[in-house]
C-alpha cells in the first residue's frame, strides 16, 4: 500500500503541468527504464530495475492503445541465483486531465535461467506525459499488476507486483499539424508561438496592430486611436484632464477643467496672470498685478495700486499715494505728509515719528548724543554726566585704582593685543573729556613666574605700552606717568593659574586726589 501512496503523490504533482498534445491517427513510440517490485511471497524475488520500450496509437485525441514490454534481471530471495524475467502487455489509456492518464490492460510474465514459468494477469495504470518541447515528453508511469493464478511458488495461488517507470516518448505520423496557440497558423510556420486567444495574426502567426498602440487587433476595443495615444489594457486611449486631447498626444496633461488649450493639450494666457484663458474673469489683468483664483487683480491695502505693482503694500488707509503706491513724503524725511508735523525738516535730519528732529543716545548710555563726549560706548558701561566711562570710583573719601580688565599682551612681551585697543579707547576719551584730572600713574604688574628682575623690566615696557597708546589717543603725555612693580604687588596667590592671571594687569592710579 505504500507503494500505491507513492505513485499517487508524485502523479498528482506532475499532474499540474501542461501536458503534451495528441492527436488521432498519431503514434507514440518511446522507451523507458523500470523499477519492479515482485510479491516476494508468491514469487520469491528482489525488487530490481529494468528496461523496456512501448508503441502506442492514439484512437482520439483522448484514448490510446499501446503494446510494451520491458526485461528485468533479478535473483530469487531464498536461492540467491539469478533470473529473468520478460514481460509483455497490451493497455488501453485514457486523458484524464492535462497530460494525467489512467489505463487498464493485460500482461504476460515469462521466468527464466533461475525459474522456469509463465505467467498472466491484468494491471492498472497512472501516469503523466510532460512536455519536453517539439514532439517529445517525459512520461512517469507507476503499475500494479494482480496475477490470479501464480505458479511459481508451491502453496501460493496469487500474486501482486508493483512497477514505477520513466521515459521519454515521440509523437508522429498522422493527425492535423500542431497549433500550440490555435491562432490558425501551425506551429512549424508560427514565429510567434505564444499568441494569446483572440488575437488576430499575420500569415506567420503574429498578431496585428493597426492602429500600432501595443493593444493586437482582435483584443482592441478602440481599434482606431490616434498614433501617440497613450491606451489601457482595452487599446482604448484615455483624456485624464478632459481637455479634448489624448494622453500621450497632451504635452499638458493636468490642465484644469474650463481652459482653452493649443492642439497640444497646453492652456494659454494672454494677459500673462497664471490664470489660463477660459477660467480668467478678468482676461486684461496688467502685467505684473496680484490676481485671486478668478484672474482678478487685488488691492489689500485699498490705495488703488493693484498689488504686484504696489510698491508699498502696507498703505494706511487714506494715505495720498504716488503711482507706484507708496505715500507722499515732501521732506523726504521718512514721515509721510498726512503723519508729518514738522514737513519742512531739512534734508539728512534725523526725525522722530512726528517728523520733527530727533535727539538721540546712540550708544545708549543715558546721555544724549548733543552732550555726549564718548558715543561709542559699549553697552552696560557705568558712565557720567559726559557719556564717558567712569575711571576712578571713591570709597569713604579714597579715589581707588582702576585695573583695566580686557588689556592683554603678547606672552612675555610687551605687545598690546588687538582686543586691548577697544578698552584703551574709552580711556583715553575719558580722559580727554575730563582735563581735570592732572596726573595718571600707569603701573605694570607681574605674576611671580620667573626671575624677579626680568618681571620687573617686563611690567615697566608694557605700562609704558600703555602711555604710548593713551598718547596716541590725544592725551598729553605730560598727564601720564609710567611705572613697573613687577611681582611685588599681588592680589592673589600665585600659586594657581587663576592668581598668576590676576596678578598680571595694569592699573590706573590717580595721583592728583
Amino acid at each position: 500500500m505504500k507503494w500505491i501512496a507513492a505513485v499517487t503523490a508524485l502523479l498528482a504533482v506532475t499532474g499540474a503541468l501542461h501536458a503534451q498534445t495528441a492527436h488521432r491517427g498519431q503514434l507514440e513510440l518511446g522507451s523507458f527504464a523500470s523499477f519492479n517490485k515482485f510479491d516476494t511471497k508468491a514469487v520469491g524475488m528482489d525488487q530490481r530495475f529494468g528496461a523496456g520500450g512501448r508503441l502506442g496509437v492514439f484512437l482520439s485525441d483522448r484514448i490510446s492503445l499501446e503494446a510494451g514490454g520491458d526485461f528485468v534481471r533479478s535473483g530469487l530471495v531464498t536461492t540467491g541465483p539469478r533470473a529473468r524475467v520478460t514481460r509483455l502487455s497490451g493497455s488501453l489509456l485514457a486523458k484524464v486531465r492535462g497530460g494525467l492518464y489512467a489505463g487498464i490492460g493485460y500482461e504476460r510474465l515469462y521466468y527464466r535461467q533461475g525459474l522456469n514459468g509463465d505467467e498472466e494477469g491484468v494491471h492498472l495504470l497512472l501516469g503523466n506525459r510532460l512536455p519536453l518541447g517539439g514532439r517529445t515528453a517525459l512520461r512517469l508511469e507507476g503499475r500494479i499488476a494482480y496475477f490470479p493464478n501464480s505458479s511459481l511458488v508451491p502453496g501460493e495461488e496469487q500474486a501482486i507486483n508493483f512497477g514505477l517507470s520513466a521515459g521519454l516518448s515521440v509523437f508522429g505520423f498522422g493527425g492535423p499539424p500542431r497549433d500550440d496557440d490555435r491562432d490558425g497558423v501551425a506551429n512549424k510556420r508560427d514565429r510567434c508561438p505564444a499568441t494569446k486567444t483572440g488575437v488576430l495574426v499575420d500569415a506567420v502567426g503574429c498578431g496585428t496592430d493597426a492602429d500600432a498602440d501595443g493593444v493586437f487587433d482582435g483584443l482592441d476595443q478602440c481599434a482606431d486611436t490616434p498614433r501617440g495615444a497613450f491606451v489601457d489594457g482595452s487599446g482604448c486611449p484615455s483624456d485624464s484632464d478632459q481637455d479634448g486631447v489624448l494622453e500621450g498626444i497632451d504635452v499638458c496633461p493636468n490642465t484644469p477643467q474650463g481652459a482653452v488649450v493649443d492642439s497640444n493639450g497646453c492652456p494659454s494666457d494672454s494677459d500673462g496672470d497664471a490664470v489660463f484663458d477660459g477660467i480668467d474673469a478678468c482676461p486684461d489683468t496688467p502685467i505684473g498685478a496680484a490676481v485671486d483664483a478668478k484672474g482678478c487683480p487685488t488691492d489689500e491695502d485699498g490705495d488703488s495700486v493693484f498689488d504686484g505693482i504696489d510698491q508699498c503694500p502696507g498703505t494706511p488707509a487714506g494715505i495720498e499715494v504716488d503711482a507706484r503706491g507708496c505715500p507722499l513724503d515732501s521732506d523726504g524725511d521718512g514721515v509721510v505728509n498726512s503723519l508729518d508735523k514738522c514737513p519742512d525738516t531739512p534734508p539728512g535730519t534725523d526725525v522722530d515719528a512726528d517728523g520733527c528732529t530727533l535727539i538721540r543716545d546712540s550708544d545708549q548710555d543715558g546721555v544724549n548724543d548733543d552732550v555726549d563726549r564718548c558715543p561709542n560706548t559699549p553697552p552696560g558701561t557705568s558712565v557720567d554726566q559726559l557719556g564717558c566711562r567712569i575711571l576712578f570710583q571713591v570709597t569713604e573719601g579714597v579715589v581707588r585704582p582702576l585695573v583695566l580688565k580686557g588689556v592683554h599682551f603678547a606672552t612675555n612681551k610687551a605687545t598690546l593685543t588687538r582686543e586691548s585697543f577697544v578698552i584703551l579707547d574709552e580711556v583715553a576719551a575719558s580722559l580727554i573729556a575730563h582735563p581735570e584730572v592732572k596726573q595718571i600713574e600707569i603701573g605694570g604688574h607681574t605674576d611671580a613666574t620667573g626671575s624677579r628682575r626680568h618681571n620687573r623690566e617686563l611690567s615697566i615696557r608694557r605700562a609704558i605700552s600703555v602711555k604710548n597708546y593713551l598718547v596716541s589717543k590725544g592725551v598729553a603725555a605730560s598727564r601720564l606717568v609710567s611705572r613697573g612693580y613687577g611681582p611685588d604687588r599681588p592680589i592673589a596667590t600665585n600659586r594657581t593659574r587663576a592668581g598668576r592671571a590676576q596678578n598680571r594687569r595694569v592699573e590706573l592710579t590717580r595721583l592728583d586726589k
